[in-house]
């Protein structure tokens, strides 16, 4: 899918066609097809590997500079489902006229900017448009760390009341989406600092022009973004620590069964090995006498429960 926008004067978003691009224009490309991408290669000039890399699922975030095109990928969160999260390359190729976001996949960050949320962002400022993605991207960080938060308290919730693994494997999945999170927000750290240190060079102000106000930006998504990252570090000590208890209670619980069914066995054990020995071909005690087998099954409960009291006293019970 490949959509071309541009602000107005009035603050609205006019789609441009692909055949006439305009300064200041916004190439939104979503998992684009082999036409779409040269189109934008043919129209604005800019390598088509820029494009490519941004589409590899495995793509680590960083900023490239090429003659007068800057490609920046930042890893930005997408939700798989209710338990599970994962990240996702998005690219951000400038030239000194134009901007072009591309993705594998749909995601929140870059469909909240369409005509409805026009007025709060502006396609020819192509700067304070790259640090609205980059805000917009750390606060779904967030957001997600919320569901997560209270995704984790539902899990310890129901893990309280059953022993199936199950829930555990929640919390597994939560957890290594916590992971992914930590990966993405360092990559996307590195890739923050490394653009305001080079912020100040030629090659990158032919490119993007940063005014007082854009650098306070930049210093404001680069906080959010450790806020985010120390936030997610929290919350994985703090759910690797819940995975490890939960084992143990659950591995403790199975103990306890065990032994409960051991015990058991132990004392229906007693009355049907003093069956056994009666039931022999043989002379025994009782063998001959009226109330016989009342004695037999007296003396197996007296035993048993001397044995019972015994492992009761045990805490075997």
């Amino acid at each position: 899918m490949l959509e071309i926008f541009k602000t107005q004067s009035d603050k609205t978003l006019k789609i441009i066609s692909p055949k006439e691009p305009e300064p200041g224009c916004w190439f939104n490309m979503i998992k684009p097809t082999g036409d779409e991408i040269k189109a934008v290669t043919d129209a604005i000039g800019i390598d088509a590997d820029f494009l490519r890399d941004s589409l590899d699922i495995e793509e680590r975030s960083r900023i490239e500079l090429e003659g007068n095109n800057m490609l920046m990928i930042i890893n930005v969160p997408i939700m798989e489902d209710e338990n599970s999260f994962d990240t996702l390359p998005l690219g951000i190729i400038v030239t000194p006229e134009y901007i072009v976001t591309i993705a594998l996949r749909e995601n929140k960050i870059i469909s909240f900017f369409n005509e409805d949320t026009a007025k709060i962002f502006d396609t020819n400022q192509r700067t304070n448009f790259i640090f609205q993605i980059l805000t917009r991207s750390t606060r779904f960080y967030l957001r997600y760390l919320e569901h997560i938060n209270k995704l984790t308290d539902q899990i310890e919730i129901n893990l309280r009341k059953t022993m199936k693994n199950k829930a555990l494997f929640q919390l597994f999945e939560v957890q290594k989406s916590l992971v992914y999170f930590t990966t993405a927000l360092k990559d996307n750290g590195i890739v923050l600092e490394k653009l305001i240190r080079q912020k100040k060079l030629a090659a990158v102000q032919e490119i993007i022009q940063f005014t007082e106000d854009d650098e306070d930006t930049l210093e404001d998504v680069i906080i959010e973004n450790k806020q985010a990252l120390e936030m997610v570090e929290m919350h994985r000590h703090i759910l690797e620590n819940m995975m490890d208890v939960f084992a143990s209670i659950i591995s403790n619980n199975l103990t306890v069964v065990m032994k409960f069914l051991t015990s058991m066995t132990i004392l229906l054990a007693i009355p049907t090995l003093i069956a056994s020995y009666w039931g022999m071909n043989v002379p025994v005690p009782f063998s001959t006498a009226p109330l016989g087998f009342a004695y037999v099954v007296t003396l197996s409960m007296v035993i048993a429960a001397v044995i019972g009291l015994w492992l009761l006293k045990k805490d075997m019970f």
